[in-house]
C-alpha cells in the first residue's frame, strides 16, 4: 500500500499541470519566456534574460509548477511581464527599454553572430523567434513582438508571431522593446491545434514507407530462409543422432560423432559473471515492456502534445515496471543457481539507473560550467535519487523474491556434466568474436532509416509524431534479432561451442554498436553543431541511447535463443 501511495506521489510529481487551457472573457493569458541559445545546438540553451532583455510591468500570477520532467529537459519558464488578456487586442505600445553597455553590446552581439533563437510559450503552445541578424557589418536584433492569437470559443488554438522592427546595435544605444496583440476567430478544433507544428512531408515521405516496406520484406525473407535451413539441417541432425542411437558404445566411438548433441552436457551450464549477466536479462525485460507501453500509449494519447509528458509518462512507467526486472533477472539467477541474490537484485535495481544518472551528471558540470539551462537543479537530482531509492528498488525486491519462488527452480531438459567439456578449435568465422560482430548488422539494416528520423527529431527542430512507424520497426527489429541470434547459436553450437548465452546477447546486443557509429556519421554530415556542450552532450546521450538499444536487442535475442535451444535438446533423445 505505501509503495502504490509513492507512485501515486510519483505521478504528480513528474505529471502535474496546472493550466485547464480555458479561459473566460478578459482573463490573463501568460506568456512565458523559456530559453534561448545558437540555432545549430539545439540542446545548448540558456535561460531567457540571461541575454540583456527587459521584461515587461506585470508582475502578478499564479503560481506555477515546474515538473521533474521540464526540469530534466532544461525548461526555464520566466515570466516575460507582457499584460495579454484573452479576446482583449493590445495596440502596439512599449513595455520596455535596455541601454546598451560595453557587456549588453557584447552578448547581443555574440547572441546575432551565432544566429541565437528564443522559445515562449502560450497555452503550452510553443513560439520560436530570432533574436537578430547580420547585414553586412552591421548586427541587427529584432524589437517589436507582434503576436496573433487564434481562439474557438473558450480555449487558445493558434498564436504566431511576427518579429519586426530591425534595431541596429550601437554601444550605449538605448533600446526600446515594444508588442502587440490581435486575437482572431478560428475554426481550429483544440484537439488539432498542435497539427500545425508537424511536418507531414517530411516524416511521410515516400523514403519513410519505402524503408517500412524494406524491412517488412526483410522480415519475410530472413523467416523464411531460417526455417528453411533449420528445418532442413536439423531433420537431417535428427536423422543421424536417431541412428546413432541405434549403435553400440564401441560403434559410436569409432564413428565420428559432431555437432551441437555433442555438448548436451554442457549447453546449460551457468554463464561466467551470473549476477552481471541476469541484471541485463531483467533490465532487458523491463526496458521491453517500458518502450512498448510508452509508444502505445503516445500512439492513443498524443503525449508529444504536451510539454515533458513524453518523459513524464516513461519516468513512471519505467518505476512501475521494476518487478519486471526483478522477476525475470532474480528467477534466471536462481535457475543458474546464484546464491547472492541480493547483490543481484541490486544491481538489477541500479544498473540502468547508475549507466543514466552517470552520463547526466557528468553532462551537468560542463552545463553548469556553461550556465545552460540543461543543468540540472539540485532538487530534481534529489527527487531521482528518491524514485531509484523509494521506489525502483522496494518493487525489483518484490519481483525478485517472486522470481526466485515461482520461476527459480533449474528445469533443463539435459543435466549439467560436472567436468567441462572442451571446446575444439574451429575457423575463425566460427568464434565467438565473429558472431557477436557480424550478429548486429541485419537487425540494423531493418531499422537505419528509421534511426534517421529519430534522431533528426531529437537534435534538430521535429516533433516525431508517426509512433505508429515506430511500433511497426520496434517490432521488425524484435523479429529480425530473433532469426538472426538463432542462426548464430545453431552454428556456435554445431562447432561445439556452448559458450551460447553471453553469445547470443551480445549478438543481438551489438545492434547498439552500429547505431552509436551511425551517430557518428549524422554528426558529422547531417548537423552544424558545434562547442565542448553540445558536442558531450550529443555523443554522451547517444551512447545512452544505444547501450539502452543494445540491452532490449541483447534480452530479445537470448529469450529467443533460448526457446530454441531448450525446444533442440527436448527433443533429441540423450542417454
Amino acid at each position: 500500500m505505501k509503495i502504490l501511495f509513492i507512485l501515486f506521489i510519483l505521478w504528480h510529481i513528474v505529471y502535474c499541470d496546472e493550466h485547464t487551457h480555458t479561459y473566460k472573457d478578459g482573463e490573463q493569458v501568460v506568456l512565458w519566456m523559456n530559453t534561448v541559445g545558437p540555432y545549430h545546438n539545439r540542446q545548448e540553451t540558456y535561460a531567457y534574460f540571461s541575454l540583456p532583455f527587459c521584461a515587461g510591468t506585470k508582475v502578478t500570477i499564479g503560481h506555477y509548477h515546474e515538473t521533474l520532467s521540464e526540469a530534466l529537459q532544461g525548461v526555464e519558464l520566466e515570466l516575460s511581464g507582457l499584460d495579454i488578456t484573452f479576446k482583449d487586442n493590445v495596440p502596439a505600445q512599449q513595455f520596455c527599454a535596455i541601454e546598451l553597455d560595453e557587456q549588453s553590446y557584447k552578448a547581443l552581439v555574440y547572441a546575432v553572430k551565432n544566429h541565437y533563437w528564443y522559445q515562449m510559450y502560450v497555452d503550452d503552445l510553443p513560439i520560436w523567434g530570432i533574436v537578430g541578424e547580420i547585414d553586412g557589418d552591421n548586427y541587427y536584433i529584432w524589437t517589436h513582438k507582434k503576436f496573433d492569437i487564434g481562439y474557438n470559443g473558450n480555449r487558445i488554438v493558434e498564436v504566431n508571431l511576427t518579429a519586426e522592427n530591425k534595431e541596429r546595435l550601437v554601444p550605449n544605444a538605448k533600446i526600446p522593446f515594444t508588442y502587440e496583440v490581435n486575437w482572431k476567430k478560428s475554426n481550429i478544433k483544440f484537439e488539432d491545434r498542435f497539427d500545425k507544428y508537424l511536418d507531414p512531408n517530411f516524416f511521410q515521405h515516400r523514403i519513410h514507407w519505402f524503408s517500412i516496406f524494406n524491412s517488412f520484406m526483410m522480415v519475410i525473407f530472413l523467416v523464411g530462409l531460417v526455417s528453411m535451413i533449420l528445418m532442413r539441417t536439423l531433420r537431417k541432425d535428427y536423422a543421424r543422432y536417431s541412428k546413432d542411437d541405434d549403435l553400440d558404445d564401441l560403434e559410436k566411438d569409432l564413428g565420428d560423432e559432431y555437432g551441437w548433441k555433442q555438448v548436451h552436457g554442457d549447453v546449460f551450464r551457468p554463464v561466467p559473471h551470473l549476477a552481471l549477466f541476469s541484471a541485463l536479462v531483467g533490465a532487458g525485460h523491463q526496458l521491453t515492456v517500458v518502450t512498448l507501453a510508452v509508444i502505445i500509449f503516445t500512439i492513443f494519447g498524443e503525449l508529444y502534445t504536451e510539454r515533458g509528458s513524453l518523459l513524464s509518462t516513461a519516468i513512471f512507467i519505467y518505476a512501475a515496471t521494476s518487478p519486471v526486472n526483478g522477476y525475470f533477472g532474480g528467477s534466471l539467477y536462481a535457475r543458474m543457481g546464484g546464491r547472492l541474490w541480493i547483490k543481484q537484485m541490486l544491481l538489477s535495481a541500479f544498473l540502468l539507473p547508475v549507466l543514466v544518472c552517470g552520463t547526466a551528471f557528468f553532462i551537468n558540470f560542463i552545463a553548469m560550467y556553461y550556465h545552460a539551462s540543461r543543468a540540472i537543479p539540485f532538487g530534481s537530482m534529489i527527487a531521482v535519487m528518491s524514485i531509484c531509492t523509494f521506489v525502483i528498488l522496494p518493487l525489483t525486491l518484490v519481483g525478485t523474491v517472486l522470481g526466485r519462488n515461482l520461476a527459480g527452480q533449474p528445469d533443463y531438459p539435459c543435466r549439467i556434466n560436472a567436468v567441462p567439456r572442451p571446446i575444439p578449435e574451429k575457423k575463425w568465422f566460427m568464434e565467438p568474436f565473429i558472431i557477436i560482430i557480424m550478429g548486429g548488422i541485419l537487425p540494423f539494416g531493418s531499422i537505419f532509416i528509421e534511426m534517421y528520423f529519430i534522431f533528426t527529431s531529437f537534435w534538430a527542430y521535429k516533433i516525431y509524431y508517426v509512433y505508429g512507424f515506430m511500433l511497426l520497426v520496434f517490432l521488425i527489429l524484435m523479429i529480425v534479432t530473433v532469426c538472426v541470434t538463432i542462426v548464430c547459436t545453431y552454428f556456435l553450437l554445431n562447432a561445439e561451442d556452448y559458450r551460447w548465452q553471453w553469445t547470443s546477447f551480445l549478438s543481438a546486443g551489438s545492434t547498439a554498436l552500429y547505431v552509436y557509429l551511425y551517430s557518428f556519421y549524422y554528426f558529422i554530415f547531417k548537423t552544424k553543431m558545434y562547442g565542448l556542450f553540445q558536442t558531450t552532450f550529443y555523443f554522451g546521450y547517444m551512447a545512452l541511447f544505444s547501450l539502452t538499444l543494445g540491452i532490449i536487442c541483447g534480452t530479445v535475442g537470448y529469450i529467443g535463443t533460448s526457446i530454441f535451444v531448450r525446444k533442440i535438446y527436448s527433443t533429441v533423445k540423450i542417454d
